[in-house]
């Protein structure tokens, strides 16, 4: 990633609030990917949502203000009993993708979907990396091909 280049583009964290110390965590591994590709945090806003089913429309509406040049998308659904997990994961996943889709901007896609909080945290800076981190440079290197491609 080119530092100059990523240090005048602008992001939105969209960061579900439920499972909150796994997402504090994702989050604080995407701040720290877009610092250390040189973007200001004040070319960083946060918007915290309830859940990861309000993702995509956070996502949306944080796009239409037409300030940002992507969007990570934070969040962690953990296995329950009921198929609710199924209806929540496949909404969110399939909601961010049409964002992503429909605007033409890059969209991270940061959103952990375990089986159990053992797996959550190994992928919130555990043993199996930060998926926000991940999401993040995702985020940079869609930025920079979209660049390029202009």
């Amino acid at each position: 990633m080119r530092r100059n280049t990523a240090g005048s583009w602008r992001f939105c964290l969209v960061v579900s609030r439920f499972n909150e110390p796994v997402t504090r965590s994702l989050e604080e591994g995407a701040r720290r990917c877009l610092a250390e590709a040189g973007v200001a945090p004040e070319h960083i806003d946060v918007l915290h949502v309830p859940g990861a089913w309000e993702l995509p429309l956070a996502a949306r509406l944080a796009l239409q203000r037409g300030t940002y040049d992507g969007i990570v998308a934070l969040g962690c659904v953990i296995r329950g009993e009921t198929p609710h997990f199924d209806y929540v994961c496949l909404g969110a996943t399939t909601g961010l993708e049409a964002v992503a889709r429909e605007s033409g901007l890059p969209v991270g896609f940061g959103l952990l979907t375990t089986n159990d909080g053992e797996q959550a945290y190994a992928r919130a800076g555990g043993a199996k990396g930060n998926k926000g981190e991940e999401a993040a440079r995702a985020v940079l290197e869609m930025c920079e091909i979209a660049a390029r491609l202009r």
